[in-house]
């Protein structure tokens, strides 16, 4: 019975799992739809930039292209790690 009970309740957590990296993909995907081609490269390369100096995860870089009117601006946040 408490087999039973332990595979009813893996199932429950790996689809709990499953949902949330299915809504971060979907988040994620949103987040790109109106990004300009060269987005994902401009990406890669700062943040390969950026580990020249520092050892840092992909999650501490957050890209944004916001556009208005005739103009567009580009933000970059980075969490440097403490030292």
């Amino acid at each position: 019975m408490k087999l039973l009970e332990f595979l009813k309740r893996e199932r429950k957590k790996s689809a709990s799992v499953a949902k949330e990296r299915l809504q971060i993909i979907v988040a994620h995907q949103r987040t790109q739809r109106g990004q300009p081609d060269y987005m994902p490269l401009l990406e890669k390369e700062l943040l390969e930039v950026i580990r020249r100096y520092v050892q840092i995860d992909d999650d501490a870089v957050n890209i944004t292209l916001d556009s208005e009117d005739n103009c567009s601006v580009l933000e970059l946040n980075v969490t440097l790690p403490k030292s």
